[in-house]
């Protein structure tokens, strides 16, 4: 049986042998399979991905999970992604690489997975994390049908490099088992909002400028296939610019 959704992302800026890490609600994408009178899948998903991008593309997906700072437990192996179905097929289904933060960590596949194998980076942004690797390699940012707020964790990247003053390194600290098996206690870091200061993360207007500019292509959130993208550089590189002219607070956060 031919994959319906091949062929589904064309004209969202997604090219053969992008690197590519993808943020997603495929709610829309499983509907039109179930149309096509075909069983949803998230394997039908990832696959119609990796038919975009090719065999020398890769797909970086979040394995995000906020437990760690109250279970004080975290397993390389087993603990699952909280990101939706589709990541956590990709976990147990494809070959590929984790990384190792216990909040924010990534799973890679295809062609340039093994250039994540081995990341364990203490702070959940840092200059040695995936958001690192992703701008390093020429990566880009996919997001299906969510809007910034809920998609675009590469502007706390920015933020922790630019050390803003409305975030503020926090240690977190438990049980951390490592991809042989070893469990011991371990300490990471997360660059996160100043609470007493009120800062909510505001981000949705960074992304009308991003839109705006015309470094955004594709499809805005239910739209089409709802997919957008963005090169990582650009979003680095503009959002930079929003952070030193002192717009932050215009474009990225605010004060309850």
């Amino acid at each position: 049986m031919r994959n319906p959704l091949l062929g589904y992302w064309e004209g969202s800026g997604l090219q053969r042998g992008d690197v590519v890490l993808l943020h997603s609600s495929m709610l829309r994408a499983f509907t039109f399979l179930k149309i096509q009178k075909v069983k949803p899948s998230p394997r039908l998903v990832i696959d119609s991905i990796i038919d975009q991008i090719g065999s020398e593309g890769t797909i970086l997906f979040p394995l995000f999970n906020f437990d760690f700072p109250e279970a004080k437990y975290f397993s390389m192996l087993t603990t699952p992604s909280q990101m939706g179905a589709v990541t956590e097929f990709a976990r147990l289904n494809y070959d590929g690489f984790r990384t190792g933060h216990p909040i924010y960590s990534f799973y890679a596949i295809g062609s340039g997975s093994a250039e994540f194998k081995n990341i364990n980076n203490r702070s959940g942004y840092g200059p040695d994390s995936p958001f690192a690797k992703l701008l390093e390699m020429d990566g880009k940012i996919a997001s299906v049908d969510l809007d910034d707020q809920n998609s675009m964790t590469m502007y706390h990247f920015v933020e922790e490099k630019l050390n803003v003053d409305y975030r503020y390194f926090k240690t977190f600290n438990g049980n951390y088992e490592n991809q042989k098996g070893i469990v011991s206690l371990e300490n990471y870091l997360l660059f996160v909002r100043d609470l007493k200061k009120g800062v909510i993360t505001d981000v949705n207007r960074m992304g009308e400028i991003l839109w705006r500019e015309g470094l955004y292509l594709g499809n805005r959130p239910g739209v089409g296939n709802g997919m957008r993208v963005i090169k990582a550089e650009n979003l680095v590189t503009r959002t930079s610019k929003e952070i030193i002219s002192g717009r932050a607070i215009q474009t990225l956060y605010s004060i309850s």
